[in-house]
């Protein structure tokens, strides 16, 4: 299959999806847009020209359309990933979309491998730019002269989205708020005190936390979210490392745990099998009063942050942090996810990633490459040595 007889298939074109669509539409590659809604297909492609085609999504054209050697980038909610990934598989196609892999998912794997196809999944926010920074600082710990498996390890990885101005309320919405409702009845798991521990209600575990970005320190609140350890092999952490603490989790604004007090308790009385019958009619009024207004910019801060102890000095403490705010042309959320699903396409594209099913890649130098280019769309990443700040300190 040659390069040139390749089609890029990009299924949604909400808001979210915009960057990437508008980067691979420049790049010139022969780029099919699948949307329901034609009018957002439109919207997301106004003003430019190349070679891109829009389409009225429709599964039995799709199917039809779709070739030996493509690429299927799925933006459509998460429930669907999994019947377009099969379709892939029966059209030896490759499929990228930046959820979370599924067991489902991941049973596909020993079959994209057999017909040497790439399913990349997590290379959004978060999951995604989350990977690449913990990638990156396990692999500056291990080549340090401070590694060893048995010190003692603290790690925490945070993301979230919020509007720039800060509201009352702390958040706003960009879509139903029902899916934040919904995750947030969901149980979590991580490392706490040398023990794994189950969160059952993450609220229950908001902690303030510091964030190092490059105008200084700001507090947030944190709380787990998922389940974390699953996540310590795909960073390279092996079983005999003295881990304190890991913890991937949910950055909230200051002040959101109070703001949302009401909300945890009626969350907590919902039952099980009906939750989208009894959180419905919350969800229905946060929408009608904390969503975006229209040109309301948004705010995404993430922070990966390593910190290694001997004894109980520190001896290594590193984190790796995105602050970025939305402009008038995209939301931060809509860049920082679309603009690395993008990158995830063009790796599958030209062939740079390994069969079967995978998260975000974890190639040191495949990850300095996508971060680059993730700064110059507008999205930099900011670097603490905190050991070093502090002999600084120390010095003066």
């Amino acid at each position: 299959m040659s390069v040139e007889s390749k089609k890029i298939h990009w299924l949604g074109a909400g808001l979210a999806s915009v960057p990437g669509i508008r980067r691979l539409i420049a790049k010139d590659y022969e780029f099919h847009l699948w949307e329901q809604d034609l009018s957002k297909a439109t919207a997301a492609t106004k003003g430019l020209s190349g070679n891109f085609t829009l389409h009225q999504a429709d599964k039995k054209a799709m199917a039809e359309a779709i070739a030996p050697g493509d690429i299927v980038v799925s933006m459509l909610p998460a429930s669907m990933h999994l019947a377009i990934a099969r379709l892939c598989l029966e059209k030896c196609a490759h499929f990228v979309s930046s959820s979370y892999i599924s067991p489902e998912m991941a049973a596909l794997d020993e079959d994209a491998k057999q017909k040497g196809l790439v399913f990349v999944n997590e290379v959004g926010l978060d999951p995604g730019i989350d990977h690449l920074l913990s990638h990156l600082l396990v692999e500056e710990y291990k080549a340090s002269p401070q590694f060893d498996p048995a010190n003692e390890h603290d790690y925490q990885s945070y993301c979230g989205g919020f509007p720039a101005i800060a509201n009352d309320f702390t958040y706003k919405f960009s879509w139903s708020p029902l899916g934040v409702l919904k995750a947030l009845k969901n149980p979590a798991k991580a490392i706490v005190n040398s023990k794994v521990v189950d969160i059952a209600k993450p609220w229950e575990a908001v902690k303030d936390y510091d964030v190092a970005l490059e105008d200084g320190m700001e507090t947030f609140q944190s709380y787990p979210n998922r389940d974390s350890v699953v996540f310590m092999p795909h960073y390279g952490i092996s079983e005999d490392w003295n881990m304190k603490r890991f913890v991937r989790g949910t950055l909230r604004l200051a002040g959101w745990s109070e703001a949302w007090k009401d909300i945890f308790n009626t969350i907590e009385m919902t039952t099980a099998d009906k939750v989208d019958a009894e959180l419905g009619p919350l969800s229905d009024k946060l929408w009608a009063d904390h969503r975006y207004e229209e040109g309301e910019f948004d705010r995404v801060v993430l922070t990966v942050e390593l910190k290694v102890m001997r004894n109980g000095i520190t001896i290594w403490h590193k984190a790796k942090s995105i602050d970025s705010l939305g402009s008038r042309h995209a939301s931060a959320m809509a860049r920082l996810v679309s603009n690395t699903v993008s990158l995830a396409t063009e790796a599958a594209y030209k062939g740079q990633l390994k069969p079967g099913v995978q998260a975000a890649p974890a190639n040191p130098s495949v990850i300095r490459e996508w971060l680059e280019t993730i700064a110059e769309l507008g999205d930099a990443v900011h670097h603490t040595d905190y050991c070093v700040q502090s002999r600084i300190i120390a010095a003066e």
